[in-house]
């Protein structure tokens, strides 16, 4: 579990993150005492922030306005805030918080709000945390070990994505080069290039023992889905504790608007 922890006052963030620490010792924890500091941190973190413990009263930035900040980098961020007063019980109920602890703080308050998440964090650390996990649904991103993968080309991340889009069908190689050079009509130019991308992408799943979940034939390539982890895979198909769809799918390529209409539509229809 990804915790942090905001106060302004050094000896109420001291004490606030060592009660946290106690409360559960196997997570990371990490403190701040400027709400711009956390911004920084958290858009720079390798993992996403499952839960934040804000101060409502900080100066500068309010405890209220960091955390519609980390809402926006974090859809599924648990926001619950700490405060000596009970009047901002409202407001955090409107931005939809997690939690709201009265302080003094105890083990016990804290152990209380980890157990009545809004989001659940155990099903999105054992789907990201080890192994190969896809997501889809903001930008596309290809997690190993819980750490964004390394192409050797930018092209190669957008193959696999265009595979996964795919959910298994077989994609020739003109297939492959009209999508992924659109703007472009001379495909012969192109497919030395993507037989290195196509090499990349091995290499890169070989690193953890995934490149089987890739299938070849002469001149096709595609994915088998019951081999990776993914968001998309996991939405269609109903499963429980499925990421949440907000409407967006692959926002970087322009190729996935048509998968995102029918995303749409299924949204609308109450879909999972």
């Amino acid at each position: 579990m990804n915790i942090i922890v905001a106060d302004d006052e050094k000896l109420a963030l001291e004490g606030m993150m060592s009660t946290v620490i106690k409360a559960v010792p196997e997570a990371r924890v990490h403190g701040y005492r400027q709400a711009e500091a956390v911004l920084e941190a958290t858009r720079n973190m390798p993992e996403p922030v499952d839960v934040a413990f804000l101060d409502i009263e900080m100066r500068g930035m309010s405890g209220m306005e960091l955390a519609r900040k980390l809402m926006d980098i974090f859809p599924d961020i648990n926001i619950v805030f700490v405060t000596g007063y009970s009047e901002y019980s409202l407001e955090a109920l409107q931005i939809h918080a997690s939690g709201y602890v009265m302080k003094p703080v105890t083990v016990e308050k804290i152990r209380k709000e980890l157990e009545v998440l809004r989001h659940p964090v155990s099903t999105r650390e054992d789907q990201g945390s080890k192994g190969l996990h896809i997501r889809t649904f903001g930008n596309f991103e290809v997690l190993i070990d819980n750490a964004p993968a390394v192409f050797k080309y930018q092209k190669t991340k957008e193959l696999f994505a265009y595979l996964i889009d795919r959910r298994g069908s077989m994609c020739s190689n003109s297939e492959i080069i009209s999508v992924l050079w659109e703007d472009d009509d001379d495909g012969k130019m192109h497919i030395s290039y993507l037989k290195n991308i196509r090499t990349d992408l091995l290499n890169v799943l070989a690193s953890c023992k995934m490149e089987d979940c890739v299938v070849r034939s002469r001149g096709e390539i595609g994915v088998r889905c019951d081999m990776i982890s993914c968001d998309y895979f996991n939405f269609l198909d109903g499963k429980p504790g499925t990421e949440p769809f907000r409407g967006e799918y692959m926002t970087q390529y322009s190729w996935a608007e048509y998968t995102l209409a029918s995303l749409l539509q299924l949204s609308e229809k109450g879909h999972n």
